[in-house]
C-alpha cells in the first residue's frame, strides 16, 4: 500500500467508518477490515491520528485499528505479521513528538505504545524509555504531560510481565530510572503544593495531574521493580515519605473544601498513596517490616482518633482499615506455634505488632468500630424509608454495598476481634450488659447504638461462643424486644432477628426451635418490610441448620409458607424476589413430600413471575432452583405442572438461545429432577431430548449431569427413547469418544450398560456401532482399570442376555481380526480371568461369573481348555455374594432381590423417586438380582457333566486347583 495515495482512500474509509447511518458504516469496516493486513496500512493510520487538523473521530478510529493490529499483526508469528522494516518505521513515528491535543487520543496513544513496548522493549526498541525521559524533562506542558503519560502506560505494562526474564529486564530498568521518577515526583508534588497554598488552582490542577501519573509510575517501579526492596535506600526513603506526603495532601484536602476543581484529583491522589502502601505490603510483607509501626500509627490516627476528623473521607477510612487488616492478619508476621520454628522476620513483626496493639489502644479500637462505624447512617436510614427492598438488599451484601464503608468496618472488626479476642470480649459484653432491657423509643441515639452492638455480637458469634449464654439471652432479653411493636424500635426488631440468624448454627438450643419458630410467624407479619424480609433470610439459616428437625417446623408450615409467598409477591425488586425465593426452595427442599398440600398458589404464580422476569436471567436461575426442589417435593404429582415446566427446560438448554448462558447448569438440573420423578412419558418429555445433541457437543462442566439425563430416559422408557433417539445419540458418543478422558469414556460406557440392563435386545441393537471398540478393548487388554471393569459389565450383558448377538459379535471380530472364532473367543475368556481383579463392584463381579458360566455346557475344546478360569471367578464371586442367613442357619446369595417393598421412612430421610421405583422393579428382572449364584453354577455343572460324561468331567475338574474344588464343593454341598 503506496503510503501517499493511499491515504486519501483510508482517510474517506475511516470517515465513513464514523457514520451514523449503516448502509454507509458497514461498507467502510468491511474495506478497512480487508487493509488490516496490506503492507504500509499501519503507517496510513498513523500519518491519519497524528494529523490534528483531521476530524477527532476519524483520528480516534485510526488510533482503534491501530492498537487492534498491534494485538493481530505485531507478533512476528502472527498470520499476515508486519514486516520488520515496517515495525521499526512505526516505532520511530510513535515517539517523534509528545503534542497530541485531545486527551482521550492521548491515553489511547500511550496505550498503543505500551502494548508495542510489551512485545519489543527493550531489545528492538532501546531508544524508547530514553526518549521519554527526555521529554518528561521538557519545558513544553502539553509535551511534558503527554510524555509522562506514556511513561506510566509504559511501565505499568512492562511491570505485568511475568516471565522471570521479563522480571529481570523489568528489574534493570527500575535501578536504572528509579532516582530519576523520585526526583520527578518530588518536584511535582513541592510545585502543587506551592500553588495550591498560592491560590493559583489552574497551575495547582496541572501540577497535581503530573504528582499522579509520576506517582503511578513509581508505585510500578516501588512494587515490581526489586527483588529486595529493603537493600535499597532509596525504595525505603520513598516509603517513608509516603506518610508525610500524606499528611500534606490530607491538610489540603482539609483546606480546599469540596467545591475546588482540585479536590477529586487531590482524592485520587490520597487514594494512590495509600495503595502504594497496600501494594508493598501485598508483595513485600518482610520488607514491609520497618514501616509496620509508623502505618499502624498513621491508619488508626486517622481512623480512630479525632486527627481524622474533617479530613478523612470514606474511600481513605476504607484504605487505611485495610491496611490495618492486612497487618493484624498477614501470616508472614504471625510466629509459628512452636516458637522455635518462626523465622526472625515474623518474631520482629509479630513483637511490633504486640508493642502498638496495647489494652488500651485495642480497647478504644474495638469501641469507636462499634459505637462509631457500626451506627446506621442518616442516609442509610432514609433509604430504609424511602427505599426499604434496596436498604434490605445492600444490608445483606448487594453489588454497592461491598465497596462502601461498612462491610470493611465489619471484616476489619471480626479480624481484630479473631486475634485479639481475650482483649475485646470483655469489652463488647461491657457494651452489651450497658444496654440492657427494652430501649426508649424516643432515644434515637440508644436505639442506633444497640442495633450496633448487637451487630458486632452477631458478627462476633463464633468468637463468643465460650462467653455467652445465647439461649438464656434469647429467653430473657431478645424475646421481650421483639415484642415492642413500636415503629420506630423496628431497628431492634430487625437487628435481634437478624442477630438470632447469625447464632442458630452456633449456640442455639433444638428445644427452643418451636419458640422461635413462633416469633419468626409474628415478624413476617411486621407492618416494616424491612423486618419482614430480615425475619425470611434467619428463617433460611435455621431450615439450612444440621440440627433442623421437620417435625418442630410441621406445626408452622402451612402459616409461614402461606406468608413467604404473600412477601414474594409483594416485593417488587429483581434482588428481594431472588432473595425470597432462595428462602422458599430452602424451605420446600427440607420439609420435602410434607410441602404439597402448600403450593398451590406458588404453583399458579411461577408461570406470571417467569413471564416477568424475561430480561432477568438471574430471578429466572432462581425460578429454576425453586422449581427443582418443588418437583422434587411434589414427586410423581409434579406432572401437572408439564405445561409450564417443560416449556422452562426447552429455554434453559436451548444452547441456541442466548439465555441458556446463564441458565443453562440449573435448567439441566431441572430436567434430570423432572425425569427422576415422571411417573411415565409423555410426548412432550421425550421431544425437548432434541437439545441433547447440541449439548454433548459442547463437552462443557456439564457433560455428567447430560449422561445422568440419557440414563434417566433410559430408566424411564427405553423402548420409545431408543427407538427415536438411539441412532442420534450413538452418533453422538462416537464423536465424543474421539477426544474424551478416561473418566468421560466411563460415562459413555456406563449409557451403554444401562441399556443393555434394561433392554438387553434393544439396547445391543441401537449402541452395536460402539461394541466393536469394547470388543476390542477387552482382547488388547485395556490398561485403565475402570474404562476395562465398564468394558467387562457390557460384555458381560451381552453374553448372559444376548448370546445370540454376542456369537454374531464374535464372529465379525474375528473376521476383522482374521482369527477363529473360538481362537477369539479363548482371548476374550483369557483376558477376562486375567482382569478380573478390575472390577470392584460386586454387582458387575457377579454378571461376569454368570456370564462365563452361562458358556457350559459346551463341549467347545477352547471353552474347555479355559474352563479352571471361569471356575475360579464363580468361586471369587460366590465369596463375595454368599452370606450366612440368620434364620436358617444357611448360606445364600445376598445380592437377591424377591419382591418389592416401599421402604419405612423416617421425618428426615427423601422418600424414593419415581426412578428410584422403576430401578427396584428393574431389579427384581436382572439376572444379578433374581438368579441365585449358587443354583447357577450347580445346575451348569450338572450339565456340563451330563454332556462329558463322568469320567471325562472329572478329567475336567482335575484342571481346576485342588483348593479351588474344595471351596466350589463347600458352597455347592447344600444344593
Amino acid at each position: 500500500m503506496d503510503i501517499d495515495s493511499a491515504s486519501s482512500v483510508v482517510l474517506q474509509a475511516l470517515t465513513q467508518a464514523t457514520s451514523q447511518d449503516t448502509a454507509v458504516l458497514k461498507p467502510a469496516e468491511e474495506q478497512l477490515r480487508q487493509w488490516e493486513t496490506q503492507p504500509g496500512f499501519y503507517s496510513v493510520l498513523l500519518n491519519i491520528f497524528n494529523n490534528h487538523m483531521l476530524d477527532v473521530n476519524v483520528r480516534w478510529l485510526a488510533v482503534l485499528y491501530f492498537k487492534n493490529g498491534i494485538d493481530r499483526y505485531w507478533r512476528r508469528v502472527a498470520p499476515n505479521a508486519l514486516s520488520e522494516e515496517e515495525k521499526t518505521s512505526l516505532r520511530a513515528g510513535l515517539i517523534t513528538n509528545f503534542n497530541e491535543p485531545v486527551n482521550q487520543i492521548a491515553t489511547q496513544i500511550a496505550v498503543l505504545i505500551a502494548k508495542v513496548a510489551r512485545l519489543d522493549c527493550p531489545r528492538q526498541w532501546p531508544e524508547l524509555i530514553p526518549v521519554l525521559l527526555e521529554s518528561v524533562k521538557g519545558q513544553d506542558g502539553l509535551q511534558q504531560h503527554r510524555a509522562l503519560l506514556t511513561f506510566y502506560h509504559v511501565t505499568k505494562t512492562l511491570a505485568s510481565k511475568r516471565l522471570a526474564q521479563d522480571k529481570r529486564l523489568f528489574q534493570d530498568l527500575a535501578s536504572g530510572i528509579y532516582s530519576f521518577a523520585c526526583s520527578l515526583w518530588s518536584h511535582h508534588t513541592d510545585c502543587f503544593l506551592q500553588q495550591i497554598c498560592a491560590r493559583d488552582e489552574p497551575a495547582a490542577l496541572s501540577s497535581l495531574e503530573r504528582t499522579l501519573l509520576s506517582l503511578k509510575v513509581l508505585r510500578k517501579l516501588t512494587v515490581h521493580g526489586f527483588q529486595e526492596p529493603q537493600q535499597n535506600m532509596e525504595v525505603m526513603g520513598f516509603l517513608n515519605a509516603v506518610f508525610e506526603r500524606l499528611k500534606e495532601f490530607l491538610e489540603c484536602c482539609r483546606q480546599v473544601g469540596p467545591e475546588n476543581t482540585c479536590r477529586e484529583k487531590l482524592e485520587k491522589t490520597i487514594i494512590l498513596y495509600t495503595k502504594v502502601l497496600l501494594d508493598f505490603l501485598e508483595y513485600h510483607p518482610c520488607a514491609f517490616i520497618p514501616l509496620i509501626q509508623r502505618s499502624l500509627e498513621f491508619a488508626v490516627s486517622y481512623v480512630f482518633t479525632p486527627a481524622g476528623e474533617g479530613v478523612a473521607f470514606e474511600r481513605f477510612i476504607v484504605q487505611c482499615m485495610n491496611l490495618i487488616k492486612m497487618i493484624v492478619k498477614n501470616e508472614a508476621y504471625k510466629p509459628a506455634k512452636n516458637i522455635e520454628d518462626s523465622k526472625p522476620e515474623s518474631l520482629e513483626a509479630h513483637k511490633i505488632k504486640t508493642a502498638f496493639f496495647t489494652h488500651p489502644t485495642l480497647t478504644e479500637i474495638g469501641r469507636r468500630l462499634v459505637s462509631h462505624y457500626f451506627l446506621l447512617t442518616e442516609e442509610e436510614l432514609a433509604m430504609w424509608e424511602e427505599d426499604p427492598e434496596s436498604f434490605a438488599v445492600e444490608e445483606t451484601g448487594g453489588d454497592s454495598w461491598k465497596y462502601s464503608l461498612r462491610p470493611c468496618t465489619e471484616v476489619l472488626f471480626l479480624d481484630i476481634f479473631h486475634n485479639y479476642s481475650q482483649t475485646l470480649t470483655p469489652v463488647l459484653l461491657e457494651m452489651v450488659e450497658n444496654l440492657q432491657g427494652p430501649t426508649n423509643v424516643e432515644d434515637h441515639v440508644q436505639l442506633l447504638m444497640k442495633d450496633a452492638v448487637y451487630n458486632a455480637v452477631g458478627l462476633a458469634a463464633y468468637e463468643l461462643f465460650d462467653s455467652v449464654d445465647f439461649d438464656q439471652w434469647f429467653k430473657n432479653q431478645l424475646l421481650g424486644e421483639l415484642q415492642v411493636s413500636h415503629h420506630r424500635y423496628k431497628l431492634i426488631r430487625r437487628r435481634v432477628i437478624w442477630l438470632i440468624g447469625q447464632w442458630i448454627s452456633v449456640k442455639f438450643k433444638s428445644v427452643l426451635r418451636p419458640l422461635l419458630y413462633e416469633v419468626i410467624l409474628s415478624l413476617m407479619q411486621d407492618p416494616d418490610l424491612v423486618v419482614r424480609i430480615e425475619t425470611a433470610t434467619t428463617l433460611k439459616l435455621t431450615v439450612d441448620d444440621f440440627e433442623f428437625r421437620t417435625e418442630q417446623f410441621l406445626p408452622y408450615l402451612e402459616s409461614i409458607f402461606g406468608l413467604l409467598f404473600h412477601l414474594l409477591q409483594q416485593v417488587t425488586e429483581c434482588d428481594t424476589k431472588m432473595q425470597v425465593l432462595h428462602v422458599i426452595s430452602c424451605v420446600i427442599e427440607r420439609v420435602n413430600i410434607q410441602i404439597r398440600p402448600y403450593v398451590g398458589c406458588l404453583v399458579q404464580y411461577l408461570p406470571l413471575l417467569w413471564k416477568q422476569s424475561e430480561e432477568h436471567n438471574m430471578l429466572r436461575c432462581a425460578i429454576l432452583t425453586t422449581l427443582i426442589h418443588l418437583v422434587q417435593g411434589l414427586g410423581a404429582e409434579s406432572k401437572n405442572l408439564y405445561p409450564f415446566l417443560l416449556p422452562v427446560i426447552q429455554l434453559s438448554t436451548d444452547v441456541s438461545q442466548p439465555p441458556h448462558v446463564y441458565l443453562l447448569e440449573d435448567g439441566l438440573e431441572l430436567w434430570l429432577v423432572t425425569l427422576e420423578n415422571s411417573p411415565a412419558v409423555t410426548p412432550e418429555l421425550l421431544r425437548i431430548f432434541q437439545n441433547m445433541s447440541a449439548l454433548l457437543e459442547l463437552s462443557s462442566e456439564n457433560l455428567r449431569t447430560c449422561f445422568q439425563i440419557v440414563n434417566a430416559y433410559i430408566y424411564l422408557s427405553a423402548t420409545e427413547f431408543l427407538q427415536n433417539y438411539g441412532e442420534s445419540l450413538c452418533q453422538s458418543f462416537s464423536d465424543l469418544l474421539k477426544d474424551i478422558t478416561n473418566e468421560g469414556q466411563v460415562q459413555v460406557l456406563k449409557v451403554v450398560e444401562i441399556a443393555l440392563k434394561v433392554s438387553p435386545i434393544l439396547g445391543a441393537h441401537m449402541f452395536q456401532p460402539l461394541l466393536p471398540a469394547v470388543f476390542r478393548g477387552i482382547v488388547d487388554g485395556e490398561r485403565y482399570p475402570v474404562v476395562m471393569s465398564t468394558y467387562l459389565g457390557i460384555m458381560g450383558r451381552i453374553l448372559l442376555q444376548n448370546s445370540s448377538f454376542f456369537s454374531s459379535l464374535l464372529s465379525k471380530m474375528a473376521s476383522e481380526c482374521g482369527q477363529e472364532m473360538d481362537q477369539l473367543l479363548g482371548s476374550v475368556i483369557e483376558m477376562w480371568v486375567d482382569r478380573m481383579d478390575n472390577i470392584t463392584q460386586p454387582e458387575r463381579r457377579k454378571l461376569s461369573a454368570l456370564a462365563l458360566v452361562s458358556l457350559l455346557p459346551s463341549d467347545n475344546s477352547v471353552i474347555q481348555d479355559k474352563f479352571c478360569g471361569i471356575i475360579n471367578i464363580c468361586v471369587e464371586a460366590l465369596h463375595d455374594v454368599m452370606s450366612e442367613d440368620p434364620e436358617t442357619g444357611t448360606s445364600k446369595d445376598c445380592m437377591l432381590m424377591s419382591h418389592f417393598e416401599e421402604p419405612k421412612l423416617s421425618d428426615d430421610e427423601e422418600p424414593p423417586t419415581e426412578q428410584d421405583k422403576r430401578k427396584k422393579l428393574l431389579a427384581l428382572e436382572d439376572p444379578v438380582h433374581s438368579v441365585s449364584l449358587q443354583h447357577f453354577v450347580y445346575e451348569k455343572l450338572k450339565a456340563q457333566q451330563a454332556l462329558m460324561g463322568d469320567p471325562g468331567f472329572g478329567v475336567l475338574m482335575e484342571t481346576v486347583d485342588t483348593v479351588l474344588v474344595r471351596q466350589l464343593q463347600e458352597f455347592l454341598q447344600n444344593l
